[in-house]
């Protein structure tokens, strides 16, 4: 049976009222994307969200999230990005157990017939990410534990660099070619999906596919000079979805967030349509 994992990325919920950047409500863009979801042929198995569901870590900003995400029917996984708390983010959502008590927000869970692998990037107070010694050991240890099943890691920054100058430039700052390193002595490791760049990106690291994803609301402008500014568009929104199929492939679809016209036949009683 198909396993379908979807990843949302970069909510940046406010607080009802309140606009991101002062000037953007994302929950709208939010609440399009999960009517999206739930009018998909195929319900997804879970949905895992790499980081910064809300933008200032904020209590009023996590409960508003608990309703925008209230009428998914499937398992919701939850991981901080570096505009979330963890300490919020674990009182916000109680019933979250994965979520631990305290230190990193890392943990291991099963969807269908794959291990989802969630790692911790945060640097409290930090834009950049890192990966120290303690949160790449306990990833090695998970992965020995789970060297028979295809994996697929969740973690918010990117491993990898994107050429986006200012983005690289509060990416993945330590522990990156660590992690390349392990994840080439576990070839079941089929993806490492990843948030923070509002973009959909794709490169090959440590054997396997690194990638990011587009954010339901905003995007980070497409400028690969190294001094390009910072700045956001609001070009189509989206999200993915990480289908592992029955022989063991696992095929990411990057899925536009909306409502469109169609579907459309391509033919007529087996005839193409003139």
């Amino acid at each position: 049976m198909t396993t379908l994992l979807l990843q949302l990325s970069d909510l940046h919920i406010r607080e009802p009222g309140r606009l991101a950047y002062g000037r953007l409500d994302t929950a709208p863009y939010l609440s399009q994307a999960v009517a999206t979801i739930l009018r998909l042929p195929q319900q997804p198995d879970a949905v895992v969200i790499t980081g910064d569901l809300s933008d200032f870590g904020r209590a009023a900003e996590y409960d508003h999230l608990r309703t925008l995400l209230a009428p998914l029917t499937m398992p919701v996984y939850l991981l901080p990005g570096n505009h979330d708390k963890r300490e919020q983010l674990r009182a916000s959502f109680p019933e979250h157990a994965y979520l631990g008590s305290s230190g990193f927000v890392q943990f291991s869970v099963a969807v269908g017939g794959l291990q989802l692998v969630a790692l911790d990037t945060v640097v409290p107070g930090a834009e950049e990410g890192s990966l120290c010694s303690e949160r790449l050991q306990w990833l090695s240890d998970t992965l020995d534990m789970h060297s028979n099943r295809p994996v697929v890691i969740a973690m918010h920054h990117p491993p990898f660099a994107t050429l986006i100058g200012h983005m690289d430039a509060i990416g993945l700052l330590q522990g990156a070619a660590e992690l390349e390193a392990l994840i080439a002595r576990h070839p079941n490791v089929e993806r490492v999906i990843c948030g923070h760049l509002h973009r959909s990106i794709q490169v090959r690291f440590g054997g396997t596919v690194a990638m990011t994803v587009p954010s339901p609301a905003h995007q980070v402008c497409l400028d690969l000079a190294p001094d390009a500014a910072s700045a956001w568009t609001l070009e189509p929104p989206g999200f993915a979805l990480h289908a592992l199929s029955n022989n063991g492939q696992l095929i990411s679809h990057t899925v536009a967030s909306g409502h469109f016209a169609g579907p459309y036949p391509f033919h007529d009683g087996g005839q193409l349509i003139d």
